[in-house]
């Protein structure tokens, strides 16, 4: 699933197509994602977009009518590409702009989604979202306040959205394994100085990654169709077995929830 990374490397690479433009229309070729596309957006027709902004793992494109929020979900990607390109089979739906491109959008599981809102705040997927993890809110001392009757693992604690957006499974694994922290410890066993550190490194860890393009392991591409290269820095995702790249001890694996977790058992305490 595209993480924080991925949906702001996407953001980057569409803005500069779009604001200025303006949508001429759209083409939903498969409305039926996650939930039905909106019909606001069916009817789309010279909107001029104003910004393209991220929240959390959602991009919202800014139009005189409204908003258009975006969700990659599992397997969706944005590619900006000629009008006259045609559709493959898992191009869903397209947003025809003024200056000659198309925002194409391509999702085989259809689990993403694309809604329309009048007005953002509010609205029920983004309403109860915790701070951005790049944010000046998102510090040591917030972790550590969140922290103190936690009674739940580390690594799952990470990735609720009500403490801190788009820290997903490969970035807290990664994060955890920067900080030396074990992802089977209480939320409610970090000090005041693990907070810091690890407040810290999430944040050295998402900016290496949107610097390299956000992470393809399967189904992301950038807007330009290009993979994200950060894959070729992790750690210890994915690396079950392997060598740690610090100490040499096997990395070991295993399962919060019904997520994927990956350790080095020397490295992290």
């Amino acid at each position: 699933m595209p993480e924080l990374p991925e949906v702001e490397t996407s953001r980057r690479g569409i803005e500069p197509h779009l604001v200025g433009a303006t949508i001429l229309h759209a083409v939903v070729r498969n409305g039926r994602l996650r939930w039905p596309v909106s019909d606001e957006i069916h009817a789309l027709s010279d909107q001029p977009v104003l910004s393209v902004r991220r929240r959390a793992k959602y991009l919202l494109l800014e139009l005189p009518a409204g908003w258009i929020i975006i969700h990659l979900g599992m397997s969706g990607s944005l590619r900006i590409l000629p009008a006259e390109l045609p559709p493959q089979k898992h191009d869903h739906l397209d947003l025809v702009m003024s200056n000659g491109k198309i925002l194409r959008y391509t999702d085989p599981r259809r689990f993403g989604a694309w809604l329309w809102t009048k007005a953002l705040e509010g609205h029920s997927v983004l309403a109860h979202l915790g701070p951005e993890p790049l944010s000046d809110e998102f510090s040591g001392t917030w972790l550590y306040e969140k922290s103190k009757r936690k009674k739940t693992a580390i690594k799952p604690w990470l990735m609720d959205n009500k403490l801190v957006v788009g820290v997903g499974n490969i970035y807290a694994s990664e994060s955890l394994f920067a900080a030396g922290i074990h992802p089977d410890r209480l939320a409610s066993s970090l000090s005041v100085e693990e907070c810091c550190r690890l407040a810290q490194t999430i944040k050295a860890v998402l900016l290496r990654s949107i610097e390299q393009g956000g992470t393809t392991l399967r189904d992301f591409l950038q807007s330009d169709g290009k993979p994200g290269y950060f894959a070729q820095e992790l750690q210890v995702y994915g690396r079950e077995k392997e060598p740690c790249r610090v100490c040499g001890t096997p990395v070991s694996a295993g399962k919060h929830g019904q997520r994927s977790t990956y350790w080095c058992r020397h490295c992290q305490r």
